[in-house]
């Protein structure tokens, strides 16, 4: 199987810390913007889009901070990639910005990019940060 590559993408988002957070670390925020649909049962959260869906646990968090899904697979254990959204706040100027970490397939990375450029465009949506 091919090795996916990490890459980073940071998005300048016009919005409290706080609000923030919310819509990138509950099922209710996620679904918003995200995922068609998204549950969780503790650790585990269930991604759905269209007639796919995806299983991600949990693996760390920092209140107002960031969140980091790891992907597992059927049996709940921990797969190889993850996705990692963090909160930046500029100490001068206060402005907030979303760095995403990801994995893509290095001939899939540009439209992976792509894929969380729309994503976050419903997110500033949303989130009245247009």
């Amino acid at each position: 199987m091919d090795e996916k590559i990490k890459y980073e993408i940071e998005f300048p988002i016009t919005s409290s810390p706080q609000l923030l957070y919310q819509y990138i670390s509950t099922p209710s925020g996620l679904s918003e913007w995200f995922a068609d649909n998204v549950n969780s049962r503790g650790e585990f959260f269930t991604f759905i889009w269209n007639d796919s869906e995806e299983k991600a646990r949990l693996s760390s968090k920092k209140t107002g901070e960031k969140v980091k899904f790891r992907w597992v697979d059927d049996n709940n254990k921990d797969g190889e990639y993850f996705f990692e959204m963090k909160i930046l706040v500029d100490e001068i100027t206060k402005d907030v910005s979303l760095l995403v970490t990801d994995f893509a397939l290095q001939n899939d990375v540009e439209e992976s990019k792509q894929l969380w450029e729309n994503q976050i465009s419903d997110l500033k949506h949303v989130l009245g940060s247009v």
